[in-house]
C-alpha cells in the first residue's frame, strides 16, 4: 500500500510540477527551457501510473484522479499562495475517501 500511495503522489507531482512549468513559459513569459523540461516531466508522468501493481487502468486512473485533486489544493497553497477554503478542504476528504474505496474496498473478482 506504501508503494501504491508513493506512486500516486509522484505522479501527481510530476503532472503539477510539469504543467506548472509550461504554464510558466506560455503564460509567464519564462524561457523556452521551462517549457521544455516542464515537458519532460509531464513524459515522464505518463510513465509512472503503470508502474502500479493494480490490474485495471481505469480503477488506477480513477484513484490517481482522486490524488491529483489534493495535491492540487496543496501545490495551490504551497506554490501559488493561494490559501484553500473549508470547501476546498471537504472536497479534498471526499476526494480522498473515494480513493480509499476504489482502491481498497472488498470485491469478488
Amino acid at each position: 500500500m506504501f508503494i501504491a500511495v508513493l506512486l500516486f503522489i509522484v505522479a501527481g507531482l510530476a503532472e503539477i510540477g510539469g504543467g506548472y512549468m509550461v504554464w510558466l513559459w506560455l503564460r509567464e513569459d519564462r524561457p523556452l527551457w521551462y517549457g521544455i523540461v516542464g515537458s519532460l516531466i509531464l513524459i515522464a508522468y505518463g510513465v509512472i501510473p503503470t508502474l502500479q501493481s493494480f490490474p485495471s487502468f481505469g480503477r488506477v486512473y480513477a484513484a490517481y484522479g482522486g490524488v491529483f485533486v489534493i495535491l492540487a489544493v496543496l501545490w495551490g497553497w504551497w506554490v501559488d499562495k493561494k490559501t484553500p477554503d473549508f470547501y476546498d478542504w471537504v472536497g479534498a476528504v471526499f476526494c480522498l475517501a473515494g480513493v480509499a474505496i476504489m482502491l481498497w474496498a472488498p470485491r469478488s473478482s
